[in-house]
């Protein structure tokens, strides 16, 4: 299920070793699977792609968002585009 190729790349391997090379962070769940399944085998799953991981002090939130960034992104838009996919969980922790 993680990382999936939709997040992280293909070839999956090689992307996963390139990713992990150039952002110098563990992103913990970001990304990650979230859901849930039964006894009978029911179950949904989607992608933490937005999301916050309470740290260790639980005094503080590391929150994630990112974009898909290929060969003709625009580094500026995609900044931009992170910001704004993080501003609902800023607003709900009184941060704007």
């Amino acid at each position: 299920l993680h990382p999936t190729a939709a997040v992280c790349g293909t070839p999956t391997e090689r992307a996963l070793q390139y990713i992990l090379s150039h952002e110098q962070l563990d992103r913990g769940r970001y990304a990650g699977p979230v859901g849930w399944f039964d006894a009978n085998g029911d179950g949904e799953f989607g992608i933490a792609l937005r999301c916050g991981q309470l740290a260790d002090d639980h005094r503080h939130i590391d929150l994630f968002a990112g974009c898909g960034i290929v060969a003709g992104s625009d580094p500026d838009s995609e900044f931009a585009e992170s910001e704004s996919k993080l501003a609902a969980m800023r607003w709900a922790l009184g941060e704007d």
